[in-house]
């Protein structure tokens, strides 16, 4: 409460990995989830324009169904996917707006900044774009997404101090974690006086089902709460944060955070050990760091299931069952009419856009190596 003037409590409903029923989303599910997070006193949600149906899905579910002043939408402006010239990439602007038929957006950002997306923003002159749609009353708030180096954020923020926000990856896996930068990326807003809305607390799942020695040292300090509790809560418990965004994917997965984050206050120094020694364990773990965000797979000329194969290869570190893990793979990548590891033509376009910092190329070809020999 108080960030921006708007009253906006700590959870967020991230609207990136919404539940398929085929190839579609499911959008009734969608509906039992809006209504399950409204009810429970809960008013933000985050889409954008490069999230394939999301944006259609919230006007269904969301803005067809509740009057506008029962919540707050964000969404995205992502000028680096197929834009060439600056009017394609005010254009998304407007699509947004057909797609969810909000009338406005409470929040809007330029998405995803960092390394080479940065200079499509400032070749489109968006930054004082974006300051015009907010005069016009088409935008409450102006701020942006960021994956990149705290040296590059504390450059961006010297240069526009008229973002209002940040929407940051941050989690206790990546709190200090060297490719990531979370802790410090994080100081940097603060020392700005940016408030901070949080992206990836789970790390697009990864947290909810950690390692055995991770899942046990959690399990023995609160039997009750599941993995996934632990890393919204690390994030919640932060100052200066606007909400914490989880990507819920299922009506189970709503019911669990709304259960954590209801009447939630802040962790105690107890809590506060446990995830530091969780952050420890994590370290020994050599896992590919991908979020299934698939802004690679975006970009990719072959249509590589990127994510796919790294969720396959992160299984056999995990649990050493390769024929598991094979036919994990063979779902997420020929069962979606993907691409396999070994047609990578190493273009090096994914690892452009990957805000993971992957060498994306080198482990695709690990994936060929131990899975698809």
């Amino acid at each position: 409460m108080g960030y921006l003037g708007e009253e906006i409590r700590k959870l967020g409903f991230g609207l990136m990995r919404l539940p398929q029923k085929g190839e579609n989303i499911d959008v009734e599910q969608v509906k039992e989830m809006v209504d399950l997070f409204l009810e429970a006193g809960f008013t933000y949600f985050d889409t954008a324009w490069a999230y394939g149906g999301s944006e259609d899905a919230v006007r269904e579910a969301l803005v067809e169904r509740y009057p506008r002043e029962r919540y707050q939408l964000a969404t995205k402006n992502a000028a680096w996917i197929g834009c060439e010239t600056k009017e394609q990439a005010y254009a998304q602007f407007e699509e947004s707006l057909a797609r969810t038929k909000a009338g406005y957006f409470d929040f809007y950002l330029l998405h995803n900044l960092g390394e080479g997306r940065s200079r499509y923003f400032d070749e489109f002159d968006m930054w004082r774009w974006i300051q015009e749609k907010k005069k016009a009353g088409q935008v409450k708030h102006i701020g942006f997404s960021f994956h990149s180096t705290p040296e590059e954020l504390e450059s961006i923020l010297t240069d526009h101090p008229e973002m209002e926000f940040v929407q940051l990856q941050i989690n206790y896996g990546d709190w200090e974690n060297p490719a990531v930068q979370s802790k410090r990326c994080y100081e940097v807003a603060r020392k700005h006086g940016k408030p901070v809305i949080i992206m990836e607390p789970v790390k697009g799942g990864m947290l909810s089902t950690p390692p055995k020695s991770v899942e046990k040292l959690l399990r023995e300090a609160e039997p009750e709460s599941s993995a996934a509790s632990w890393a919204i809560r690390f994030a919640a418990d932060l100052e200066g944060v606007i909400t914490v965004l989880s990507g819920m994917s299922s009506i189970e997965q709503m019911k669990d955070n709304l259960s954590c984050m209801r009447s939630f206050t802040g962790l105690d120094e107890g809590q506060r050990e446990v995830l530091g020694r969780a952050r420890e364990e994590l370290k020994k773990i050599p896992l590919i760091p991908c979020t299934s965000c698939n802004y690679c797979a975006k970009v990719c000329p072959k249509n590589i299931g990127i994510s796919g194969s790294f969720t396959a290869m992160n299984y056999l570190t995990l649990y050493h069952d390769k024929e598991r893990a094979k036919r994990q793979e063979n779902w997420l990548v020929e069962g979606h009419d993907l691409k396999h590891a070994n047609e990578c033509i190493r273009c090096g376009r994914c690892e452009e856009a990957c805000p993971q910092h992957i060498a994306i190329r080198e482990t695709l070809e690990k994936v060929s190596e131990e899975l698809l020999q």
